[in-house]
């Protein structure tokens, strides 16, 4: 997306740890791209939601999936490159 990050995963670390090293990967390499120095890249909230069960993980994963969608960044979930619905298309 182009102002945020849908992320759905099954962590086997605590995921304030994973969320600090994420953040703090891509903002410096974006940080970089983008030739800033001493600014913030991330907000500092984040919103995390623990996955009952498998219904409500297609049900959040199809919500990710058309996100792009809605957004009106491509036609299709498939057609986002940075999606799992692209990664499934192209073990076909």
């Amino acid at each position: 997306m182009a102002n945020h990050v849908h992320l759905l995963l099954t962590p086997k670390v605590e995921l304030r740890r994973i969320t600090r090293s994420i953040k703090g990967v891509t903002a410096r390499q974006a940080n970089q791209t983008l030739h800033r120095t001493g600014k913030p890249f991330w907000q500092d909230e984040s919103f995390d939601h623990w996955v009952r069960n498998e219904v409500e993980f297609v049900q959040i994963r199809q919500y990710i999936e058309q996100n792009p969608v809605t957004a009106g960044l491509v036609e299709r979930p498939e057609d986002w490159r940075w999606s799992s619905a692209y990664q499934n298309s192209q073990k076909r």
